[in-house]
């Protein structure tokens, strides 16, 4: 589900990170442009320093979108409670069809009295991997729950070390590849609207076929990970 105004939309409403310590962990918000016109969009966050957003701002041509990737650098302790006080703005206004999406004039955001900003408020959510903790961590979170925490448990209890270990390589590697396939799904986007924008007859089908390629290996590899579960010990 999606929150928004006259000229973008955002999914979805909240983000959510699944938390684990240290590692870094992800998350991917849509703008959606609901408009005819070219609309520049920008990021801020209360906590700068936790995240890393791209692309902070960048503009989205009329009835299209946007996909960011927004990073929370990998944490050394869980937050009380695994509540999180962070919050997210999204700021969004109309822009001339001629901007450069990379070079945003710096006073694009600026409130003036003939100019219009609509803005966006988003909170931040943490979860818990469903897979990624024993007894002892277990009994540590006290009432923090998620969903299938104990069927998850049971399994953990039945397998052998070794076997926790492969199934958590394996979905590292997986996380891994879809952080690929999606970094050049946004660099393809890019592309295709430098070519629409500036008549580009240059463009590549050769790195639009290995995106789609590498978008096949990533759902082959996911297949194969979770076709058939590992046996317990």
């Amino acid at each position: 589900m999606g929150g928004g105004g006259t000229l973008v939309s955002v999914y979805p409403e909240e983000l959510t990170f699944l938390f684990e310590l240290e590692k870094a962990c992800y998350c991917n918000l849509k703008v959606v442009n609901n408009s005819e016109h070219h609309v520049a969009f920008k990021v801020k966050t209360t906590s700068p320093r936790k995240y890393f957003v791209r692309p902070n701002a960048s503009i989205v041509q009329p009835w299209d979108s946007c996909t960011i990737t927004i990073t929370l650098q990998a944490q050394k302790e869980y937050p009380p409670d695994m509540q999180c006080k962070d919050k997210f703005l999204i700021q969004s206004t109309k822009v001339a069809a001629s901007t450069d999406m990379d070079e945003i004039p710096p006073d694009t955001f600026n409130k003036e009295a003939e100019k219009v900003i609509e803005e966006m408020k988003l909170k931040v959510v943490y979860t818990l991997p469903s897979g990624g903790s024993d007894d002892s961590s277990v009994s540590s979170l006290g009432s923090r729950s998620f969903k299938g925490a104990s069927d998850d448990l049971t399994m953990l209890k039945n397998a052998s070390l070794e076997e926790i270990q492969t199934i958590q390589r394996l979905k590292d590697e997986r996380d891994n590849m879809l952080q690929q396939n999606q970094q050049m799904q946004r660099e393809l986007d890019v592309l295709r609207r430098r070519r629409s924008r500036k008549g580009d007859t240059g463009f590549s089908l050769t790195f639009a076929a290995f995106a789609g390629l590498i978008g096949v290996l990533v759902g082959l590899l996911m297949s194969l990970i979770f076709s058939s579960p590992p046996a317990t010990a």
